[in-house]
């Protein structure tokens, strides 16, 4: 000490810290103020930004007046030196840890209000806080005068060793930022893969790509395989999409009235059934003359991949209970056995005119 302490240092120390407690009151109390107003707007960003200051104010206002109570301590050159120091890094060390924070969720913000960008997609949230924490890391070893020029070199050297033994989890890594990249693949598409998995993609991290199965099961498929993997994605380039359901109606319909009826059943299951494109124009196309019927495809229009499900039931539903009113028959595949005397005749799936013979001693 270059004096000896008095009364009046503590008390000048203790107002000084009293003033920096009392100032983080009221900032935490203004910007929790702030905070319910920001809740208020459309933009989610101001709300990140509010409630990183209610992290970083209050802090730095303890650290001001700490600061300020120390200068008025009779304290040494060194002691006083180690006080700042200290005080400086605490403070680097919350200002790093709120600004990780804001950005990350400024990312976050950003990419939830744009359709092209993965919104729910941890890749990219994750690599801006590890970049502004390593940002921060380095600040902090700097005010503490450890040069850091070698530790950048003993890192870039070491990096290489490191890039060697995690071949896997790096492939993974830049497999995942090319697809967010690419806009292949984002949160909330339904996508089929040629190895069988299947189903909506929850989210994209920096290993692997979580995709939830209409059975609601979570599926997980590292970010190489699936940059490897032959893919369907069903809600790209658009959303909606068409779904194709197989009829087949006995040689004796008239086609024309088959058609007109098949499309005022459509017509009404695109207006009435939640899922379904209004807008669709029924589309019906013969193309088979088959062994007992003339099969024809019908075109519906689905607004997301799993909406065809329940189209598919009420269409199905609805057109069997029409073509009995209007008297069109969907004829059921049949099998006839035929006897002849020293034979048994076994005719296959067609309507009775290929037959296989079988020895009888073979048929006992």
């Amino acid at each position: 000490m270059n004096r000896s302490l008095t009364l009046d240092d503590l008390v000048l120390a203790g107002i000084a810290l009293g003033a920096g407690l009392v100032l983080a009151f009221m900032s935490r109390t203004l910007l929790r103020w702030l905070a319910g107003h920001a809740k208020r707007t459309r933009w989610s960003g101001d709300d990140v930004i509010v409630d990183a200051l209610r992290s970083v104010v209050p802090w730095a206002a303890i650290a001001g007046g700490a600061s300020a109570a120390a200068a008025v301590l009779p304290l040494t050159r060194s002691v006083q030196h180690h006080t700042n120091e200290v005080l400086r890094v605490w403070l680097i060390v919350v200002v790093t840890f709120s600004a990780a924070r804001v950005i990350a969720g400024l990312v976050r913000s950003v990419t939830q209000s744009r359709s092209g960008v993965a919104g729910s997609a941890t890749i990219f949230v994750n690599i801006t806080r590890v970049l502004v924490l390593a940002i921060g890391f380095l600040v902090v070893l700097q005010t503490l005068g450890i040069s850091i020029a070698p530790l950048l070199t003993a890192l870039g050297v070491g990096g290489l060793a490191v890039a060697l033994a995690l071949q896997d989890t790096l492939a993974n890594l830049f497999a995942g930022i090319h697809i967010l990249a690419s806009k292949t693949v984002q949160p909330g598409d339904y996508i089929r893969l040629s190895s069988g998995e299947e189903g909506y993609v929850v989210d994209i991290n920096w290993r692997q790509t979580t995709v939830r199965a209409l059975s609601n099961n979570l599926v997980v498929i590292p970010n190489g395989q699936l940059a490897k993997a032959n893919m369907t994605n069903y809600t790209r380039p658009e959303q909606e999409l068409t779904v194709l359901v197989q009829v087949g109606v006995s040689y004796d319909s008239d086609l024309e009235h088959v058609e007109r009826v098949t499309a005022e059943v459509v017509t009404e299951v695109m207006t009435d059934v939640t899922g379904a494109v209004p807008e669709h124009e029924p589309a019906i196309r013969f193309h088979t003359f088959g062994d007992s019927r003339i099969g024809f495809t019908v075109i519906l229009g689905v607004g997301e991949f799993s909406d065809q499900y329940r189209i598919k039931h009420e269409f199905i539903k609805r057109l069997h209970r029409r073509y009995r009113a209007e008297g069109i028959r969907i004829p059921a595949p049949t099998r006839t056995v035929a006897l002849q005397q020293g034979s048994v005749v076994i005719p296959q799936q067609r309507s009775g005119e290929d037959v296989t013979h079988v020895d009888p001693a073979v048929a006992d």
